[in-house]
Order: structure tokens, then C-alpha cells, then sequence
């Protein structure tokens, strides 16, 4: 009888081992740290710089900046955009992570934008003729509406930090810029509703 319990009780052991075994192999595999892991995050944007340039002048910024970093408050414009009558310019957009050192390439969040253009759009809408060229007021109501893009995805598809404008004659009203994050969303028909938003910025904005 003594055996026969040794016996049982040594098969309880062996039972234990083999559960406990299964359960560490479960639990190593499900913590993987080399799992891929999709950021479908907003990007962290604590300043943003629209540049006009036209040849042989001087440059005209319009910027925005985060009160409070991480804080609730969004970006808030710095001033007008001041731009003169019947004349050309290419705009740019830099968009910065002011809480992350400059050496850390999260602080270059134009970068990441231009790495991951298919996924982001920049939407943009103005008062009515402020603009000869695109005409109308922008796409951030009808995607479909005249914005120059002066880039694209690697899907052919418009991206936005780089604009052709021409404005008209003297006026003023207001600018609006919106970027949208739009990962595995971003296509064709994708408008300004589709997605999250990194960025919504309106400037007033004087032609004279």
C-alpha cells in the first residue's frame, strides 16, 4: 500500500510540473517583446510654423504654440498672417514636440509626418477671395475643393506640408489648418472627418 501511494503521489507531481510548465510557456509567448505594435496615437505638437516665402523677400511665419505642454489647453495662434496682395507663395508647415530634448527624434514631429505620409492630410479652408489661386474657400468642407499640394504620399495621395498660394487683391478673414492622423484610413475620399485630429489651427489673415 505504501508504494502504491508513493506512486499516486509522485504522479500528482508530475501533473503540477507539466501544468506549471504550459502556463510559464503561455505567458513568455504572450509578453513577446518583439510583437509589433501599431501607434495609432495623435502626434505630440507643442509648436507649429506656417512659412510664406516668395522670391526675393523675406519670409512671413505665422506660428502657434502650447501653453501648457501636456496640459489641457490646445495650441493658440501667435498672430495674424500678413501676406501681400497679387503675389505668389510657397508655404511650409514645421511642427515641433517642444517637451522632447532636439537631439530626440521625437522632437522632430515634421519628420514623422513626412515618414508616415500615408497616414496623415493636411485639410485647409479661408474666407472667400482671399485666394486667386486656389480659388473658393478650401477642402476642409468638401475634400474635393482646389488646394495646390506640392506633395504627396507614396500612395499619390495629397500630404500638405508643402502649399502653392497667389493671393488677390487687398482683404482679410480667416486661415484654417487641420491635420488629420488617418492610419489605414487615408485614401482617395478620406476628408477632414476621417480620423484623429494633431492639429487645428485658425489664423486671421490680411492681405494689404
Amino acid at each position: 500500500m505504501k508504494t502504491n501511494r508513493i506512486k499516486i503521489q509522485y504522479h500528482h507531481i508530475a501533473v503540477l510540473v507539466s501544468v506549471f510548465s504550459l502556463t510559464s510557456l503561455v505567458f513568455i509567448t504572450g509578453c513577446d517583446t518583439d510583437d509589433p505594435i501599431r501607434e495609432d496615437v495623435p502626434e505630440l505638437i507643442t509648436k507649429a510654423t506656417l512659412t510664406f516665402s516668395a522670391p526675393g523677400e523675406q519670409p512671413v511665419e505665422a506660428t502657434a504654440t502650447d501653453p501648457d505642454g501636456e496640459g489641457v489647453q490646445d495650441l493658440e495662434v501667435d498672430g495674424p498672417i500678413n501676406l501681400d496682395p497679387n503675389k505668389s507663395y510657397q508655404m511650409t508647415i514645421t511642427l515641433v514636440n517642444g517637451l522632447a530634448l532636439t537631439s530626440d527624434p521625437a522632437y522632430d514631429v515634421t519628420t514623422e509626418v513626412e515618414e508616415e505620409s500615408d497616414e496623415h492630410m493636411f485639410f485647409f479652408s479661408w474666407t472667400n477671395n482671399v485666394f486667386s489661386d486656389p480659388a473658393g474657400n478650401g477642402n476642409i468642407d468638401n475634400r474635393n475643393d482646389d488646394v495646390n499640394y506640392e506633395d504627396s504620399d507614396v500612395n499619390g495621395l495629397p500630404l500638405g506640408l508643402e502649399t502653392f498660394w497667389t493671393t488677390a487683391g487687398p482683404s482679410s478673414g480667416n486661415f484654417r489648418v487641420v491635420l488629420k492622423h488617418q492610419p489605414e484610413q487615408k485614401s482617395a475620399s478620406s476628408d477632414s472627418n476621417t480620423g484623429e485630429t494633431d492639429l487645428d489651427l485658425t489664423f486671421a489673415i490680411s492681405i494689404e
